[in-house]
């Protein structure tokens, strides 16, 4: 079986956003912002498994699209709560590194499935 490199990467990235909260909850006694980071942090790799099944070429280009504008508005959420100096850089730049790596991952796979069509 080939491994799915954007669905390993997306679980291992949701579950650093759920520690992420935890800690920003528990340590920072921050809990709006880092909700909405849970929401969609963890929605990108739930999109990814939706999209292993999807119906159709256009529902699976769909799921990804929609993956990748989780993935954008997570790395907002990242760069919101640096900013406000409830990360710090270090912190910001491991974790905003690897959504990064699963905007430009998703931005392929949405362009290359829209030019199989």
């Amino acid at each position: 079986m080939k491994n799915n490199v954007v669905k390993e990467k997306s679980f291992a990235f949701a579950l650093r956003i759920v520690k992420l909260s935890q800690y920003l909850n528990q340590d920072k006694q921050e809990y709006v912002l880092s909700k909405q980071l849970l929401r969609s942090g963890t929605a990108i790799g739930a999109l990814v498994r939706e999209g292993e099944h999807a119906e159709s070429r256009a529902d699976f280009v769909h799921k990804m699209a929609i993956a990748l504008k989780e993935a954008n508005e997570t790395l907002y959420w990242l760069e919101l709560l640096h900013q406000a100096d409830y990360i710090d850089v270090r912190g910001f730049n491991s974790v905003s590194q690897d959504c990064i790596e699963l905007l430009k991952l998703l931005t392929t796979i949405v362009k290359s499935a829209k030019s199989n069509n």
